[in-house]
C-alpha cells in the first residue's frame, strides 16, 4: 500500500517552509518514525519522520523546494519491504 508523506502542520504564523536535506533516497528502506527530511521555516528546523515501515518509492519535492502545510512530498510503499530485502539475496546466485 502506498503511504503519503506530507509536510507537517506548520504554525499559524508560518505559511511556507523549505526542504533542507533528504536523509534517504528513492529505493531506500525506511522505518516508522525514522527521520526522512529536515524542513526549515523562518523559526525552526523540523525533522519529518516516516509514517510507516516500507520503501521510499518516490520523492516528489527535492532539496531546496518551498512547501506548505499538508503538501505531498514523498510516497512510501509498505508492501515493497520484503521485495527490497529479497533482491540482494538473488543477485549472488547469478
Amino acid at each position: 500500500m502506498l503511504i503519503e508523506v506530507k509536510v507537517p502542520q506548520l504554525s499559524e504564523s508560518v505559511s511556507e517552509a523549505t526542504l533542507v536535506s533528504w536523509h534517504k533516497k528513492e529505493g531506500d528502506a525506511v522505518s516508522r518514525d525514522e527521520n526522512l527530511i529536515d524542513i526549515e521555516t523562518d523559526k525552526v528546523v523540523l525533522e519529518t519522520p516516516a509514517p510507516a515501515d516500507g520503501v521510499l518509492v518516490k520523492i516528489i519535492k527535492a532539496d531546496g523546494d518551498t512547501v506548505t502545510s499538508g503538501e505531498l512530498i514523498a510516497q512510501i510503499d509498505t508492501e515493497a519491504k520484503a521485495a527490497a530485502g529479497a533482491a540482494p539475496a538473488a543477485e549472488p546466485v547469478q
